[in-house]
């Protein structure tokens, strides 16, 4: 039952190359950074990450994606990632676009062991309809498109067709966390981390602070130990080591 590795990179020693990957985060908040380091140092390439967004400012995925380590995005938002949005228009790299609210359920889903469910989300557009681009040809058109998606009626509204998410690993990073895999996340960094360690076949999970089994409150776990399988324990100075991307000041 005591899931704790003595290192990331040992944790990490038995990712493949193109592995399918889903991490936690959302901006800088919560994002698995020592982890994410540990696969760059390894390096281990042609990375299919699934992900609400792929780091910014340099951090979380920013450092494999600069390295050229991604070969397909599954995510919700670009947003001022230049490279992510180089790497996308140029061909280099595949990139399905989704709405967040389905990204968030689709991991569910597949944590969940549901393979697939109708939602409202998208009806009406490319999502539904195909024909986003996934990758370019770096030229200015579209090498490879999304598909058309069943579409169905239920009680006179559309829904479209989504399936749920698995993928061999899965990074998260919890505020504290047991031997046994319990993990508590605080406030923000929250987001998509425990969606995240449920799609994970393999989940690794970075803690801040490492307690004995019976130290958590049972009724505040927010992913039971059975979705992880590993657990890195951080040290201070990795466990106090977040960024800011947007800091603002008020006099």
């Amino acid at each position: 039952m005591d899931k704790v590795v003595a290192s990331a990179a040992e944790a990490l020693a038995d990712l493949p190359e193109g592995a399918s990957l889903a991490v936690g985060g959302f901006g800088l908040s919560g994002v698995p950074n020592v982890l994410i380091a540990a696969v760059h140092a390894q390096g281990t390439g042609g990375l299919r990450v699934v992900s609400n967004n792929c780091g910014a400012l340099d951090s979380g995925l920013a450092v494999l994606l600069a390295a050229g380590r991604i070969a397909r995005v599954t995510g919700s938002y670009i947003g001022a990632n230049k490279e992510f949005a180089r790497q996308y228009l140029s061909g280099e790299l595949e990139v399905e676009l989704i709405p967040q609210g389905t990204l968030a359920e689709r991991l569910r889903a597949g944590g969940c062991g549901i393979p697939a469910f109708y939602t409202p989300a998208g009806v009406g557009t490319l999502v539904a309809d195909g024909g986003l681009p996934w990758r370019y040809d770096g030229a200015g058109g579209v090498a490879l498109a999304s598909p058309p998606k069943e579409v169905r009626s239920f009680d006179g509204v559309d829904h479209v067709l989504e399936h749920g998410i698995r993928t061999d690993f899965a990074l998260v990073r919890a505020a504290r966390g047991d031997r046994h895999g319990n993990l508590v996340f605080r406030r923000a960094a929250r987001n998509f981390n425990p969606l995240a360690a449920m799609a994970g076949r393999i989940t690794v999970a970075e803690v801040e602070e490492l307690v004995e089994p019976g130290a958590l409150d049972p009724d505040a776990i927010h992913v039971p130990g059975v979705f992880v399988q590993r657990v890195v324990a951080l040290t201070p100075a990795q466990a106090a080591d977040k960024r800011i991307e947007q800091r603002t000041v008020r006099g």
